[in-house]
């Protein structure tokens, strides 16, 4: 079973798409650039555009009831590897040891121009069923 999840404190998905979904015991977040809430890229650098993805991010994880804390798989995009530090340097502010598997892949283009794309995939540590078919809610 799958079901939505809407943050009210993100930019509203602009296509046939959710800020997430919750299934078996996970939270995969869609994709979020340097949006406002109000649905425009940020002006700023680099690093500011990183911080608003990743406060996007926190809004989408507080709507599921998960934390960075509990985010184990990140996938970042970017256009241009040279930024490789800055996001590190940003991204790292959020998480705590250990850190959530991650790939960084460069890309030619992003949506509405921005420089960096991140999602994430969350486990649910209230969801304590194994997902077999030991239980009606596994079956």
């Amino acid at each position: 079973m799958k079901t939505k999840v809407t943050a009210k404190n993100a930019p509203a998905a602009s296509g046939p798409f959710s800020h997430a979904v919750r299934a078996n015991g996970l939270i995969f977040t869609s994709g979020q650039i340097g949006l406002t809430k109000e649905g425009k890229l940020l002006a700023g650098t680099l690093k500011d555009q990183i911080h608003q993805i990743m406060k996007n991010l926190q809004a989408v994880l507080k709507a599921a009831d998960v934390t960075f804390a509990d985010v184990v798989k990140t996938t970042i995009y970017v256009t241009d590897m040279s930024v490789y530090g800055d996001i590190n340097e940003v991204y790292g502010s959020y998480f705590k040891d250990p850190f959530p598997a991650r790939e960084v892949i460069c890309v030619k283009a992003l949506p509405l121009g921005a420089t960096v794309e991140i999602s994430l995939v969350a486990v649910d540590p209230s969801d304590t069923c194994c997902g077999g078919d030991c239980c009606d809610q596994c079956k």
